[in-house]
Protein backbone atom coordinates (compact mmCIF):
# COMPACT_ATOMS: atom_id res chain seq x y z
CA UNK A 1 0.00 0.00 0.00
CA UNK A 2 2.68 2.51 -1.38
CA UNK A 3 1.49 5.64 -2.02
CA UNK A 4 2.81 7.94 -5.56
CA UNK A 5 5.19 10.51 -4.96
CA UNK A 6 6.28 13.46 -7.63
CA UNK A 7 9.68 13.70 -8.96
CA UNK A 8 10.69 17.43 -8.06
CA UNK A 9 12.76 17.06 -11.33
CA UNK A 10 11.11 15.70 -13.81
CA UNK A 11 7.10 16.32 -12.37
CA UNK A 12 6.21 12.92 -13.23
CA UNK A 13 4.52 10.39 -10.79
CA UNK A 14 6.60 7.49 -9.64
CA UNK A 15 6.30 4.79 -6.94
CA UNK A 16 8.44 4.82 -4.10
CA UNK A 17 10.77 1.73 -3.55
CA UNK A 18 9.89 -0.66 -1.49
CA UNK A 19 13.09 -1.20 0.15
CA UNK A 20 13.49 2.91 0.22
CA UNK A 21 9.42 4.09 1.27
CA UNK A 22 11.50 7.95 1.59
CA UNK A 23 12.46 7.83 -1.42
CA UNK A 24 11.87 11.09 -2.83
CA UNK A 25 13.19 11.12 -5.82
CA UNK A 26 12.56 8.84 -9.04
CA UNK A 27 14.81 6.46 -10.39
CA UNK A 28 15.53 7.91 -13.85
CA UNK A 29 19.02 8.94 -14.18
CA UNK A 30 19.19 12.33 -15.31
CA UNK A 31 17.09 12.95 -12.10
CA UNK A 32 19.32 10.93 -9.66
CA UNK A 33 22.04 13.11 -11.80
CA UNK A 34 20.24 15.94 -10.06
CA UNK A 35 19.52 14.64 -7.01
CA UNK A 36 23.59 14.10 -6.13
CA UNK A 37 24.16 17.28 -7.99
CA UNK A 38 21.69 19.22 -5.48
CA UNK A 39 23.47 16.73 -2.10
CA UNK A 40 27.22 18.42 -3.30
CA UNK A 41 26.19 21.60 -3.99
CA UNK A 42 24.53 21.70 -0.38
CA UNK A 43 27.29 20.11 1.43
CA UNK A 44 29.95 22.24 -0.73
CA UNK A 45 27.62 25.27 1.27
CA UNK A 46 27.20 23.68 5.05
CA UNK A 47 30.11 21.59 5.25
CA UNK A 48 33.81 22.87 5.60
CA UNK A 49 35.48 19.86 5.93
CA UNK A 50 33.99 18.63 2.45
CA UNK A 51 34.51 21.54 0.89
CA UNK A 52 38.39 21.57 1.77
CA UNK A 53 38.69 17.42 0.69
CA UNK A 54 36.54 18.41 -2.73
CA UNK A 55 39.00 21.09 -3.43
CA UNK A 56 42.04 19.10 -2.77
CA UNK A 57 40.45 16.16 -5.18
CA UNK A 58 39.91 18.85 -7.57
CA UNK A 59 43.67 20.37 -7.30
CA UNK A 60 44.72 16.59 -7.36
CA UNK A 61 43.27 15.58 -10.47
CA UNK A 62 44.57 19.19 -12.27
CA UNK A 63 48.21 18.84 -11.21
CA UNK A 64 47.64 14.84 -13.11
CA UNK A 65 46.39 15.71 -16.24
CA UNK A 66 48.14 19.53 -16.77
CA UNK A 67 47.24 19.65 -20.43
CA UNK A 68 43.30 18.44 -20.58
CA UNK A 69 41.92 22.25 -20.60
CA UNK A 70 44.38 22.88 -23.44
CA UNK A 71 43.03 19.71 -25.28
CA UNK A 72 39.60 20.33 -24.44
CA UNK A 73 39.59 23.90 -26.06
CA UNK A 74 41.90 22.60 -29.44
CA UNK A 75 39.17 19.96 -29.86
CA UNK A 76 36.04 22.16 -28.51
CA UNK A 77 36.37 25.58 -30.86
CA UNK A 78 32.57 25.98 -30.12
CA UNK A 79 33.14 25.33 -26.93
CA UNK A 80 35.60 28.42 -26.51
CA UNK A 81 33.37 30.85 -28.40
CA UNK A 82 30.48 30.16 -26.09
CA UNK A 83 32.49 30.56 -23.10
CA UNK A 84 33.81 33.80 -24.72
CA UNK A 85 30.24 35.18 -25.26
CA UNK A 86 29.20 34.49 -22.27
CA UNK A 87 32.11 35.90 -20.25
CA UNK A 88 31.47 39.22 -22.27
CA UNK A 89 27.90 38.80 -20.61
CA UNK A 90 29.67 38.34 -17.05
CA UNK A 91 31.62 41.37 -17.45
CA UNK A 92 29.15 43.21 -18.62
CA UNK A 93 26.88 43.19 -15.62
CA UNK A 94 29.16 44.91 -12.70
CA UNK A 95 29.11 47.83 -15.13
CA UNK A 96 25.52 47.36 -15.54
CA UNK A 97 25.05 47.56 -11.50
CA UNK A 98 26.85 50.72 -11.50
CA UNK A 99 24.76 52.69 -13.89
CA UNK A 100 21.77 51.23 -12.53
CA UNK A 101 21.01 54.54 -10.21
CA UNK A 102 23.05 56.90 -11.99
CA UNK A 103 20.79 59.87 -12.40
CA UNK A 104 23.66 62.52 -13.24
CA UNK A 105 21.70 63.96 -16.49
CA UNK A 106 20.75 66.85 -18.51
CA UNK A 107 17.25 67.92 -18.28
CA UNK A 108 15.80 65.78 -20.59
CA UNK A 109 11.68 67.37 -19.91
CA UNK A 110 12.47 70.70 -21.77
CA UNK A 111 12.98 68.20 -25.24
CA UNK A 112 9.84 66.96 -27.18
CA UNK A 113 11.65 64.25 -28.08
CA UNK A 114 10.73 60.94 -26.66
CA UNK A 115 13.76 58.30 -25.36
CA UNK A 116 13.63 54.57 -25.56
CA UNK A 117 16.53 52.72 -24.18
CA UNK A 118 16.73 49.69 -26.51
CA UNK A 119 19.30 46.59 -26.02
CA UNK A 120 20.23 43.75 -23.78
CA UNK A 121 20.51 44.36 -20.19
CA UNK A 122 17.89 47.70 -20.27
CA UNK A 123 15.66 45.87 -17.42
CA UNK A 124 18.76 47.46 -15.45
CA UNK A 125 18.76 50.48 -16.15
CA UNK A 126 15.13 52.43 -16.35
CA UNK A 127 16.27 54.63 -13.44
CA UNK A 128 19.67 55.62 -15.23
CA UNK A 129 20.23 59.06 -17.40
CA UNK A 130 24.06 58.30 -18.16
CA UNK A 131 24.18 55.24 -20.08
CA UNK A 132 26.13 55.06 -23.01
CA UNK A 133 23.80 54.30 -25.85
CA UNK A 134 23.42 54.56 -29.78
CA UNK A 135 20.62 57.27 -30.29
CA UNK A 136 18.37 57.19 -33.32
CA UNK A 137 16.63 60.13 -34.15
CA UNK A 138 13.24 59.29 -36.20
CA UNK A 139 11.86 62.65 -37.42
CA UNK A 140 8.06 62.55 -39.28
CA UNK A 141 8.07 62.16 -42.88
CA UNK A 142 5.68 65.16 -45.00
CA UNK A 143 3.07 63.06 -46.04
CA UNK A 144 1.82 63.66 -49.29
CA UNK A 145 -1.38 61.22 -49.74
CA UNK A 146 -1.78 59.61 -53.25
CA UNK A 147 -3.54 61.13 -55.81
CA UNK A 148 -2.91 64.85 -55.35
CA UNK A 149 0.10 65.98 -56.88
CA UNK A 150 2.04 69.71 -56.44
CA UNK A 151 2.07 71.54 -59.02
Amino acid sequence: MSTSCRCPYCQQWFTPSVYRPQQVVCSQAECQRGRRRDYHRRKLASDPLYRQVAQESQKKWRAAHPDYLRQYRAEHPAAVTRNRQRQQVRDQKPRLVFLEKNNLALDLKRSLAKVWLVGPGVTQLEKNNLASMQLLIFQPLEYEPRGIQGS
